[in-house]
């Protein structure tokens, strides 16, 4: 079953999928993960990706498409979890058709509903182990006593410069104005499925195994 976790920042996508990864092997394609994976391998994919991100410019949906086809290709008959893309309809559509000449289905698109108030007082309290990057919250799941990571044992952690309010509502607009027509989309075929977002992570984590089965 291939998945694809729809969802403003900071609503828990990449925490999900790193879950579903564990318990179910699925692969988790993330769109940052491949770019950075891509600009250092020295494919020449990787140096296309390399020379448009060091000029600063967006890298266009031909060239995502195409490394997501890269991996659908290296690992045949697996069950992949889309983070952070498709983010546009015409990404959606792209998918959905680089999928079907792959003989490939979706199984279901879960939206990962939030209070943009609560997200807001979550992801500004949010960090990372340095070394693992395991995901700590002041709120939710505070960083040890001793200060250790509880997967690595790291005791450096940092915070995203862009997890600030502003900086978050801004991101939220766009995802709003870009991302959000998406939901509409997959309703209308029949893929939409929801899950709190806001939940504590095996909470969430319950219910979408709930609902894939």
């Amino acid at each position: 079953m291939n998945i694809i976790l729809l969802g403003p920042p900071g609503a828990g996508k990449g925490t999900q999928a790193r879950k579903l990864t564990e318990e179910r092997g699925m692969i988790q394609l993330s769109t940052g993960d491949m770019l950075r994976e891509a600009k250092s391998s020295g494919t020449e994919m990787g140096k296309r990706v390399a020379a448009i991100m060091d000029a600063g410019q967006l890298v266009t949906d031909e060239i995502v498409i195409g490394l997501i086809e890269e991996k659908l290709d290296q690992n045949p008959g697996a069950s992949f979890i889309f983070d952070g893309f498709p983010r546009t309809l015409p990404q959606a559509d792209a998918l959905g058709a680089l999928l079907e000449r792959h003989g490939m289905m979706l199984g279901a698109v879960i939206e990962m509903q939030v209070d943009d108030e609560a997200l807001v007082a979550r992801i500004t309290a949010r960090s990372t182990c340095a070394t693992c990057g395991e995901g700590y919250n002041d709120i939710s799941k505070p960083i040890p006593a001793d200060g250790k990571c509880v997967k690595c044992g790291g005791t450096e952690f940092t915070r995203r410069a862009d997890d600030n309010e502003e900086s978050l509502r801004t991101r939220l607009m766009e995802y709003y104005k870009k991302t959000s027509p998406l939901i509409g989309y997959y309703w209308a075929k029949g893929d939409l499925k929801t899950v709190n977002g806001l939940g504590e992570i095996d909470e969430v984590a319950a219910e979408i195994t709930a609902l894939l089965g």
